[in-house]
């Protein structure tokens, strides 16, 4: 799981081909504690996807970027557009299907 900031945003996602997972989360945030757990688990899953954490609290520019306004907010960018989203505390399957979506 990579961690992102507005310095390696660039190199990490938006010159990224491929898949990228990104969740935007904060350490007093109770559901995105709950969610981290099972994002490491579908990254194992899926080595052929990049994961990548954003703490909105310390990258304020990368939450306004995704205009996120409630958290966990997991954003799907594929080839620098951003394509789907989940808010919120969502079991593991309902992630996985989000990101089969765009796989492949």
């Amino acid at each position: 799981m990579i961690n992102l900031t507005k310095e390696n945003f660039k190199s990490e996602v938006e010159d990224y081909s491929g898949l990228v997972v990104i969740d935007l989360w904060a350490s007093w945030c109770g559901p995105c504690r709950m969610l981290s757990p099972v994002l490491d688990e579908i990254a194992g899953e899926m080595p052929d996807v990049k994961f990548c954490k954003a703490n909105v609290d310390e990258e304020p520019e990368l939450a306004a970027m995704f205009r996120v306004e409630s958290i966990p907010f997991i954003a799907v960018v594929k080839d620098n557009t951003f394509l789907d989203m989940s808010v919120g505390y969502v079991p593991k399957q309902t992630l996985v299907s989000l990101i089969n979506k765009y796989r492949g």
